[in-house]
């Protein structure tokens, strides 16, 4: 991989920087959302089909506005794309809380997902080009870390969750703050790289029409779900499975988002040494035995190590894919927003199956789902293995 041409190494680091700030923040505002979906259920006195239906708002946000952030990037610029998404967000977290603590309104908690899934995913592809852009000014592969950042952001959050749920405080209080973080992305991205006109000049259309595109979609949608089942029903399968206490129960998120963090500030070192198709292979299978180790559980040690290990599994397929995504510079926007749209269709369809499936077997029960998807996922990564011309460098 060699190193662009747009700004010298000052600029380039600055840029990586903010694209590092941006991840971080957009991370944190999701943990602190996701840490109060038991809250969202007892506040709003839902079963767990309800819940996954209510939940089916925020990825339904995603899902409709990422096909067009591909058009809006090169329409504009990634910086402008993820100034507008963090605005969104902030909105969507203070509707939400408004929903459940003052409304006690399903539809207006519905309405506040819904705006902060629209902001989220905008943010998410955007976020996701400007870091491929700055891969490549660099000269190495870094994706991985600004993903960790985003883990880092949510182990931030999940952590404060953690104390606010422990301590009764109530969800206006927590998400607003939570906003007003998140409109942090508005000045960092004054730091990233110079919009090219000519940057992203693939169709999006185009795009969802190529067979490896479409493949890698496949494959993150696989690894989106292994880590949105996490997101949304771990602490539920740990309290309601084991009859824990709520604080134990997002403890338990909180090890999971730890996990998947160091997975990936590891990552960079073990794909450069064995390359994206071993190391997806070997994640999707330590992810299927963390999944059993949990289900199989009781023992507090073994339930711990299914936690940690399912967190490590899940680290690396959502980040790789979308590098993967963007391995051409000039088709990158339109891929990434393929690619992103696809993923983030796991945590439309997600919820609400595996509620309905959680209402009938037990919410722990419900995981074995994510397991089974994952075994014809470890033959499918091979889809994401580098471009010849990568390869050789590498050798």
């Amino acid at each position: 991989m060699t190193g662009g041409v747009r700004g010298g190494v000052r600029e380039a680091t600055a840029a990586r920087n903010a694209v590092a700030t941006v991840f971080v923040l957009n991370g944190l505002g999701f943990a602190s959302l996701f840490s109060r979906v038991p809250d969202l259920r007892s506040g709003l006195e839902l079963d767990n089909s309800s819940l996954g239906l209510l939940l089916l708002a925020g990825s339904l946000g995603s899902v409709l506005a990422m096909p067009s952030a591909g058009a809006l990037i090169r329409r504009t610029s990634a910086a402008t794309v993820v100034r507008s998404g963090a605005v969104l967000v902030a909105v969507g977290l203070v509707v939400v809380a408004l929903g459940v603590d003052v409304a006690s309104s399903v539809a207006v908690a519905a309405g506040g997902l819904f705006v902060y899934g629209v902001g989220t995913g905008t943010w998410d592809v955007a976020m996701n080009v400007e870091g491929a852009a700055v891969e490549r000014e660099l000269g190495r592969a870094i994706m991985p870390r600004f993903h960790a950042g985003w883990s880092g952001g949510s182990v931030a959050g999940a952590g404060l969750g953690v104390l606010v749920t422990a301590v009764g405080a109530p969800m206006i209080g927590h998400l607003a703050l939570a906003a007003l973080v998140a409109l942090l992305a508005l000045p960092a991205t004054r730091a990233f790289l110079p919009a090219e006109p000519d940057a992203h000049v693939g169709s999006s259309v185009k795009a969802w029409r190529e067979p490896r595109t479409l493949a890698i979609g496949l494959m993150v949608l696989a690894f989106a779900l292994t880590e949105g089942a996490a997101n949304d029903w771990l602490a539920l399968a740990v309290i309601d499975g084991y009859d824990a206490p709520r604080w134990v129960g997002v403890g338990a998120f909180a090890v999971f988002v730890v996990a998947m963090t160091t997975g990936r500030l590891l990552g960079t070192v073990v794909l450069d040494r064995h390359g994206r198709e071993r190391v997806l292979r070997a994640t999707a299978i330590l992810a299927i035995v963390g999944l059993v180790l949990l289900l199989l559980g009781p023992h507090p040690v073994v339930v711990g190590l299914g936690v940690v290990a399912w967190g490590l599994g899940a680290s690396l397929g959502f980040p790789v894919g979308m590098s993967a995504g963007a391995d051409e510079p000039a088709h990158a926007a339109a891929r990434v927003s393929v690619v992103s749209t696809m993923g983030y269709s796991a945590f439309l369809a997600g919820p609400p199956l595996l509620g309905f499936v959680g209402d009938r077997v037990g919410t722990l029960d419900s995981l074995w789902v994510v397991a089974v998807v994952l075994v014809p996922t470890a033959f499918l990564v091979s889809v994401a293995r580098e471009p010849p011309a990568e390869r050789s460098a590498e050798r």
